[in-house]
């Protein structure tokens, strides 16, 4: 089998816990590049996940002519500038979600790509799980009718020292968790948002520490959502929840967001319930072997360039409702 030539731009836990691990098992991905801020980070990962090189910097891992596809796992407000330094080197690129902090970030990196004849696809482990492909297929089945409403939830700890505690670094509960509720909706919703209703409560360092928003789609369907980094610091308390609601029914997800393994959900229509299980295997393997076939075969980006573009202008405005625009 083909395989791409994958570098790795940071030394961050996402990578660590879960993207390289989840590289490993693609079987068109080759471990090859590791880059920190120092040296020494980038040996540690090399070592303890055999890539064949390692590198001081990002910069040198881009000069890097046999990388041929780069992950970025930085924080927020550094994936533009560095996604657009990957692409200019004419390498493909996965860059971690948000992608960008607002749609223009998002559209000049798109740009960048067209331009140097390149790949870009943000990463959004979860939406490549037969899980959602599922959700999506019991909609299209008509059992629970016409989707009216869809309620979701993402709330997960507080945090002591953490990234998503600053402003400047692109912190607070909507770049974090927010996405995935905006990206679920507009993944199991055929219809462009038409009218944005949130509200926030915001940390004495300036970010949102918890959101709430209401999208009416111009198809009539009303999407809600709660996110927030209010339970409990430096733990493992979570709270996940996902309703679709329809004319018939109801389908209600019995798993947090991004998981693997043998995950269930429930629908509930014509006075039955039933237990429908699906199994997921690692998400972020899915990711790097899909753009792996893209970049191999041709294959079309499971997230593509225009579901990116929506639904960086939803949190536009969703930023623009609670005043965190800036």
């Amino acid at each position: 089998m083909q395989k791409v030539k994958w570098g790795v731009l940071g030394t961050a836990n996402i990578a660590r816990g879960c993207t390289i691990p989840g590289m490993k098992l693609a079987e068109n991905c080759e471990l090859y590049a590791i880059a920190g801020r120092s040296i020494e980070k980038a040996e540690a990962f090399r070592k303890d996940f055999g890539f064949e090189k390692a590198y001081g910097s990002y910069e040198a891992l881009l000069e890097d002519p046999e990388v041929q596809a780069v992950y970025v796992p930085l924080p927020n407000h550094l994936h533009c500038r560095w996604v657009i330094a990957a692409l200019e080197k004419g390498k493909h690129v996965l860059c971690e979600k948000p992608l960008g902090l607002n749609a223009q970030e998002v559209k000049a990196m798109f740009e960048t790509a067209e331009k140097n004849g390149v790949l870009l696809m943000e990463a959004y482990a979860y939406l490549h799980t037969p899980y959602i492909a599922s959700l999506k297929q019991e909609i299209q089945s008509g059992l629970i009718g016409e989707v009216k409403y869809i309620e979701t939830a993402f709330v997960t700890q507080g945090y002591k020292e953490n990234v998503r505690l600053y402003k400047d670094m692109g912190g607070g509960a909507m770049y974090d968790l927010g996405c995935y509720c905006t990206t679920m909706m507009l993944s199991l919703i055929d219809s462009e948002p038409q009218d944005v209703w949130a509200a926030a409560e915001f940390s004495p360092l300036g970010v949102d520490n918890m959101t709430s928003a209401i999208v009416r789609f111009c198809n009539g369907v009303r999407g809600a959502f709660n996110v927030g980094m209010i339970l409990g610091e430096d733990s493992n308390a979570r709270y996940d929840r996902l309703y679709i609601y329809g004319t018939k029914g109801f389908i209600k997800s019995d798993v947090e967001y991004n998981q693997q393994g043998d995950l269930c959900y429930t629908v509930c229509a014509d006075g039955a319930v039933l237990k429908r299980n699906v199994s997921v295997s690692q998400n972020y393997s899915l990711e790097i072997a899909q753009l792996g076939r893209c970049i191999l075969s041709g294959e079309a980006p499971h997230i593509s360039k225009e579901f990116s573009l929506r639904n960086a202008a939803l949190m536009d405005r969703i930023f623009e409702a609670i005043g965190y625009n800036d």
